[in-house]
């Protein structure tokens, strides 16, 4: 008997798959996979199918990659694909420079978006493309990802059984050593270290703190930053030296609602001496967590040891066999197919994705006054947001 056919295919323009981002984490992990099984399963049992049309500037590589994974479709004009109605869906991995136009033009069209982080480089841009997608009445997502790590899944379930008690404080170590191309290739963009092209750790990686801070425990009211140029020349790409002129390290101090602090130091130029490249410790009055990409850690009131300072002693206990592993309790692979599979579902039927435009503006806000607090040097508190 023959396979039945789905009862909706979703084709998904995806524009910037030849960057690092958009093929490995995007098409590798999350299209492809999603295609190869069959698609998504509604909550009433239909199966819908997805179908990628890659997009992008590099004909050859884009062709390239189309016949490595067995796309049918790829083109460099987007005008075109974004005016073919079978095209559901626009997803946006470009350099951030270029995301705002292409969104815009997406949403004119009747598309769903989903985009990287930030959304753009300014505000205004961000909270006009909020409004945009308000008023054409479509669903739209950003990247959110790193609230679907299995380590920050497992802290938020901590959070919500409330086994921190009152929060107190978070603090945060993210990045590793990106070599600067002289000895050993660098493992980022180029674009990354040029300000003119929309890059900088603290766009990039704000955004990021923004959302994870507001899900686990509260909204950012106020920030501190002082932002850092450690490695001021890089080669790029082609192996030619560029001056660099956008932040590799950002240091930041958040004040959340509730009364607690939290602290993250974000650097592309730092060595990693810890378990995973991203650490965030949660102190609570009834315990504790560190949470990692995939491990998270936790030690309660009841099983807190007493420490002593003395110089002059050695130490001879191991705190890190002092706290228990908590268990993962579901298959949580997969952070951005997860995501993905959520936005696809909410096109789906209709309704808004729970990461929208508007927390994605709170992002590039938070980036931007972060940027003004160390260009300041100052505190700046951190206004609402209204369309």
């Amino acid at each position: 008997m023959p396979a039945s056919r789905p009862a909706r295919i979703l084709r998904i323009a995806m524009n910037g798959v030849t960057g690092r981002m958009g093929y490995r984490q995007h098409l590798l992990k999350a299209i492809l996979p999603l295609r190869d099984q069959g698609g998504v399963t509604t909550a009433e049992g239909t199966r819908v199918q997805v179908e990628p049309v890659l997009v992008g500037r590099d004909a050859g590589r884009l062709r390239e990659i189309a016949e490595r994974h067995g796309v049918r479709d790829w083109t460099t004009d987007l005008d075109t694909v974004l005016s073919d109605p079978s095209v559901d869906v626009y997803f946006d991995a470009q350099v951030t420079s270029r995301r705002v136009a292409a969104i815009r033009a997406a949403l004119a069209a009747g598309k769903h978006v989903y985009t990287e982080k930030p959304t753009a480089e300014t505000l205004t841009d961000a909270v006009d493309l909020a409004r945009a997608a308000r008023q054409a009445g479509v669903t739209v997502g950003a990247v959110h990802d790193k609230l679907y790590l299995p380590g920050l899944v497992k802290l938020r379930r901590l959070a919500d059984e409330g086994f921190f008690g009152r929060i107190l404080s978070l603090r945060g170590e993210f990045g590793y050593w990106v070599f600067d191309g002289e000895t050993q290739p660098g493992q980022r963009p180029s674009w990354n270290y040029r300000h003119e092209d929309g890059g900088g750790i603290t766009l990039d990686m704000f955004c990021h703190w923004n959302y994870v801070l507001e899900h686990l425990i509260g909204p950012v009211e106020a920030v501190t930053a002082r932002t850092a140029v450690h490695v001021p020349v890089r080669r790029d790409e082609l192996g030619h030296r560029y001056e660099v002129t956008a932040d590799d390290a950002v240091y930041g101090i958040f004040e959340l609602g509730g009364g607690a602090i939290a602290q993250i130091n974000s650097s592309w130029a730092a060595r990693v001496h810890r378990d995973e490249l991203i650490e965030l410790q949660v102190d609570g009055t009834r315990g504790s967590a560190v949470a990692g990409l995939r491990r998270c850690v936790a030690q309660s009131l009841s099983h807190t040891p007493r420490p002593v300072w003395d110089p002059d002693t050695p130490v001879t206990e191991s705190f890190r066999d002092q706290w228990l592993e908590v268990p993962a309790n579901a298959d949580l692979t997969g952070a951005f197919r997860w995501q993905w599979e959520e936005f696809l579902l909410d096109v789906v039927a209709g309704r808004p994705h729970r990461h929208d435009f508007l927390s994605a503006a709170r992002g590039v806000q938070l980036a931007r006054l972060g940027l003004r607090s160390a260009e300041e040097g100052r505190r700046v508190e951190v206004p609402g947001i209204a369309l």
